[in-house]
């Protein structure tokens, strides 16, 4: 009994099993029924097309679903900083020497 050509390992030739049909992505077999392929032609495509109104309209879409999620701290932080900025600013002055000053 003879080893199929699958099990006697398929990928090289072997003239005893039957024909070969070539390497993969070569295969010189019959062509397959069912496959449908379509194409357009490079010159009737444009693909540009709505790329100016897409992007601002997606743009706004998107901030607006997570305004929410990023405005709030930001603003928490900008408010943070202004008062350690002024804080620091006093307690480098005159009056904040005076004030603070035996404290450090």
């Amino acid at each position: 009994m003879r080893p199929t050509q699958a099990l006697n390992g398929g990928g090289a030739p072997n003239w005893k099993v039957g024909n070969w049909i070539g390497d993969w992505g070569q295969m010189g077999g019959a062509k397959q029924k069912g496959i449908i392929h379509y194409g357009v032609s490079a010159n009737r495509l444009d693909p540009m097309k709505g790329t100016l109104h897409d992007a601002v309209f997606n743009t706004f879409r998107r901030t607006k679903g997570q305004i929410f999620y990023w405005v709030p701290p930001l603003v928490a932080a900008y408010y943070l900083l202004e008062w350690a900025t002024e804080r620091n600013h006093f307690l480098n002055s005159k009056h904040g020497r005076a004030e603070f000053g035996d404290e450090e």
